[in-house]
């Protein structure tokens, strides 16, 4: 029987167990197998240098600061599994996680699973991820390998035109790739973008490969849907705004979800629409998608479930 178990090992998953461990709950961590295409860590091990998370001046690569965060978690108690909740059942306490042929029953649940962004998966994309190819401009767009440059981000909602107007601050010019002849994105946002003298949109166009030297990315070929027209855009960088999707589906059955699949939570906290079962990080979150408020959130969520085992006479 475990206090309290946490599924997710990002920013939001290990905060959560760092917290968790020091306040002798003996929380147990699955980190996940290759959960979601994804390596333990998280959608942060699939980034390169990071400079905005505080307490490192120096840049960091994602995979080095999980590293750091998982060391953390482990030298003040956590105990980490690497296998994959597979389901749940929450319909009893305390509560069954499902691991393959493993089920263990917890007091609480923290939830940090994260989301996962999409991707286009043109020909060359996969040897150019990260090496020119990103999916989030706020985590990636400041970096040297970026200033002065072309970059194209590829999308036409909001968040496609937050993350141009965002690259402009840096880029040389900012190309905005959408298919349709017309942005979705609200109307104080589409205007934005459309003033914006360092932002063209190549409308009704869609990326059909990337190319590169081998070792970054160099430039996209692109289609006109009306004309057909194939052409080259040269660009050191692209980003994708398309959308994410949240890792819910082997707990969708249990917690209520909003539209997009996002775990809704009681306002202001961690709470789920069960109780003792908390949601951190990028599961519940589809604004800033950053590991600094994922961190956060895994901080409250920890917080919360000591609370909670306190009032039920766990600890």
């Amino acid at each position: 029987m475990e206090k309290l178990i946490i599924i997710g090992s990002g920013p939001a998953g290990h905060t959560a167990a760092i917290y968790a461990a020091r306040a002798k709950l003996e929380p147990l961590l699955f980190e996940g197998f290759m959960a979601g295409g994804v390596a333990a860590g998280g959608q942060l091990t699939t980034t390169t240098e990071i400079e905005n998370f505080p307490g490192f001046p120096d840049p960091i690569t994602g995979t080095e600061l999980m590293e750091k965060m998982r060391a953390q978690s482990e030298k003040h108690g956590t105990r980490i599994v690497t296998k994959t909740v597979d389901r749940l059942d929450l319909s009893r306490k305390p509560y069954w996680v499902y691991s393959g042929e493993d089920i263990l029953e917890t007091k609480a649940l923290i939830i940090a699973v994260g989301a996962t962004a999409l991707r286009m998966h043109v020909p060359g994309e996969e040897l150019y991820w990260q090496k020119g190819i990103s999916a989030c401009a706020v985590c990636d767009g400041a970096l040297p390998v970026f200033r002065n440059k072309p970059l194209a981000v590829i999308g036409g909602g909001d968040t496609a035109c937050e993350e141009a107007g965002y690259l402009s601050n840096f880029a040389s010019k900012v190309f905005l790739i959408h298919r349709r002849n017309e942005l979705r994105a609200s109307k104080v946002m589409r205007d934005k973008v459309l003033k914006n003298p360092k932002i063209t949109v190549i409308w009704d166009t869609v990326m059909e490969d990337v190319s590169g030297d081998g070792k970054v990315l160099t430039g996209l070929r692109l289609r006109n849907i009306k004309t057909n027209t194939v052409s080259e855009l040269t660009v050191t960088g692209l980003f994708y705004a398309i959308g994410h999707r949240p890792n819910t589906e082997f707990c969708k059955s249990w917690l209520v979800l909003d539209d997009a699949g996002y775990i809704v939570t009681e306002a202001g906290t961690c709470k789920t629409s069960v109780p003792g079962v908390f949601a951190a990080g990028d599961v519940r979150d589809k604004v800033y998608r950053q590991a600094i408020t994922s961190a956060g959130t895994g901080c409250m969520a920890a917080l919360e479930a000591e609370k909670f085992l306190s009032e039920e006479g766990v600890i």
